[in-house]
């Protein structure tokens, strides 16, 4: 998978009229293949596993939120990156998941291309599914660099995004006592 990446790297680079030969960029196609692997990692990761049964029986029917997760991701349409913060709460049930592993949740879907609507979305369905929660809300806020460095060039604009599940959309207490909780 490295050597095509770095052959593509070679021909993008040849294409913009660069010299693969300068000084500067004799090793750039290999260190960009590795990069892209680093960036791309979350296609090579399982959930399950990522999760490692860090699931613990638990009486907590309470809100669990973990805010301002960074997180990292790139645009499918333009393969740039946007970076931004993550909030995730769950509504317990019978178990609670570790909270590492909601940190890394986030990360196995901001390491694909991805657009941030769908991002969203994957997070708030992957906790549900995995921890058997009552609801789960995830609100994501992202700069985009295709907004910042190409088209309109925007430098301060943010996408907000939110994924309302189960108790965060049939409650409007619940998801108001959630928005109030990550406001602070």
């Amino acid at each position: 998978m490295t050597q095509i990446m770095e052959k593509a790297y070679q021909d993008i680079i040849k294409a913009i009229g660069e010299d693969l030969n300068r000084p500067g960029l004799a090793d750039t196609p290999k260190r960009a293949a590795k990069a892209m692997e680093f960036l791309m990692r979350g296609y090579s990761q399982n959930i399950d596993e990522v999760i490692n049964n860090a699931l613990f029986p638990s009486s907590s029917e309470e809100m669990v939120i973990v805010k301002n997760i960074e997180l990292y991701s790139m645009c499918e349409h333009h393969m740039l990156p946007f970076i931004g913060k993550c909030h995730v709460a769950y509504i317990p049930q019978g178990k609670v998941i570790g909270l590492s592993k909601i940190a890394r949740i986030v990360d196995i879907f901001a390491r694909r291309m991805q657009i941030q609507e769908n991002l969203t979305k994957e997070i708030a369905e992957t906790i549900v599914n995995k921890t058997g929660a009552t609801g789960a809300a995830v609100i994501i806020e992202a700069q985009h660099m295709c907004m910042m460095m190409r088209g309109v060039e925007k430098q301060n604009s943010i996408m907000t995004t939110s994924c309302m599940l189960g108790a965060f959309r049939n409650s409007q207490s619940t998801r108001n006592e959630f928005l109030s909780l990550i406001s602070k």
